[in-house]
């Protein structure tokens, strides 16, 4: 049939290729439950939770005489997080185009990072004990209801004068995000705002976190934090150079503590790669996707979704900062204790 021939059919007359091509895609149907992790980072159960949780709030789209439900949108931005980027094969997912993509993504990242102040918060003064046995069963460490850490995370170049703030000492662009979680990597807190150049101590000390320690909202609980951190009565972090079988013992449970943190960052960037790869995303439009993929992270585990286990490539947490090493020497106090009365033996 000939090109000509075919323009002078009715859309009912043209052959059917041409009509398969904008066919609605059925995610759910098409994947297996495998095949749709893979793709989009959680289960179905999952998706199926969060559209329960917002899905009514989020108007169809129609596009190409077809209407993208809730669940669609909410895997279009699932897709997104996955890959990092508004190429039109993701738009292709779903016979969408990348404008509609972009919208999209935009819509729901805003939805999810709303859920933050409830999905994201720190331990109540009734579940401190349950948090610090758990982190106590780790090393013997006492007290902690945190492990605190800053990881980079991929931008562009923001261009203009400042750009350069964004540059961080391992000579890319990023934004420096802090999070404190718990031994079983639920994420308690998070800051994703600041340039990649910015200490992760300057980033602490200006965080409302550092000012609840010090106001003493968390009674006497700790966080642990590597050297990166000044060492504070609610803040402890390694010896830089321990010289007794007390303050090694000290620096091994210290290490061996905060090790969650590190895991977390890796099992983050596996589940949503577009943390590790980069977003080619304007600058404002970063933090509300690193809040979004840490919201999803803790609905995950809530929903025992657990992280992909296929074949990655590692992700390792390499510290970007100096450590601190000149202090008050009241900071040490705390710490000091600790050491004589709880690793002497």
């Amino acid at each position: 049939m000939s090109v000509s021939s075919l323009s002078s059919l009715s859309d009912n007359e043209r052959p059917s290729v041409c009509r398969r091509n904008l066919k609605k895609i059925n995610a759910f149907e098409k994947y297996t439950d495998a095949e749709f992790r893979s793709r989009f980072r959680l289960s179905k159960e999952t998706v199926l939770y969060l559209d329960s949780i917002f899905g009514k709030s989020i108007e169809p789209l129609t596009r190409r005489n077809r209407a993208l439900s809730s669940k669609d949108q909410i895997l279009i931005a699932l897709r997104f997080y996955a890959t990092g980027s508004y190429q039109r094969v993701i738009g292709d997912t779903f016979n969408v185009e990348q404008a509609t993509v972009n919208r999209i993504v935009h819509r729901i990242t805003s939805k999810i990072a709303e859920l933050k102040s409830i999905y994201i918060k720190m331990p109540t003064e009734r579940e401190y004990i349950g948090i610090a046995n758990r982190f106590y069963s780790i090393a013997g460490f006492p007290r902690v209801v945190g492990a605190v850490d800053c990881t980079h995370i991929k931008i562009n170049s923001p261009g203009g004068s400042n750009s350069e703030l964004f540059r961080n000492r391992k000579g890319y662009f990023s934004l420096n995000v802090q999070v404190v979680c718990d031994s079983n990597l639920v994420i308690r807190n998070i800051i994703a705002r600041w340039p990649g150049s910015v200490h992760d101590s300057t980033i602490f000390n200006d965080s409302p976190l550092c000012a609840q320690f010090e106001r003493g909202d968390f009674g006497a609980m700790v966080l642990v934090g590597d050297s990166g951190y000044p060492c504070r009565p609610y803040l402890l972090t390694p010896l830089l150079n321990p010289r007794t079988h007390a303050e090694e013992a000290y620096n091994n449970a210290q290490i061996k503590t905060r090790n969650p943190i590190e895991r977390l960052f890796g099992i983050l960037k596996r589940r949503f790669p577009c943390l590790q790869v980069g977003m080619g995303l304007k600058l404002k439009n970063v933090p509300p996707v690193i809040v979004a993929c840490a919201v999803l992270h803790n609905i995950a585990l809530s929903q025992n979704d657990a992280v992909l286990e296929e074949d990655t490539d590692n992700i390792t947490e390499e510290s970007v900062d100096q450590p601190i090493s000149i202090q008050s020497n009241q900071n040490f106090i705390v710490r000091t204790t600790l050491i004589n009365t709880h690793f002497s033996f």
